[in-house]
């Protein structure tokens, strides 16, 4: 392999990596917590269903895995943008 290709090979993959973090980043929201389907380790998702305080959110993670899956938590976190309909 070429100097020059394998650089082209490096960014790339490097843009891959990029673009992967910042999905990860960004949390999905859903209004109710049924609409979770497939939690997956380490994923947080917002749900605005209401059942947290005035200017805050509850955020479900995928906190650990057990024998019968993933396991679950939810806390209240402040909102840090406009409600979303």
């Amino acid at each position: 392999m070429t100097a020059a290709r394998h650089r082209h090979c490096s960014i790339l993959l490097s843009g891959f990596a990029l673009a992967a973090l910042a999905t990860s980043a960004m949390a999905q929201q859903v209004s109710r917590e049924q609409d979770i389907v497939d939690l997956r380790l380490g994923q947080r998702i917002l749900v605005d269903d209401g059942s947290c305080p005035a200017g805050q959110i509850k955020e479900v993670s995928g906190a650990r895995m057990t024998a019968t899956g993933i396991l679950r938590v939810q806390k209240c976190i402040p909102r840090l943008g406009p409600k979303k309909k």
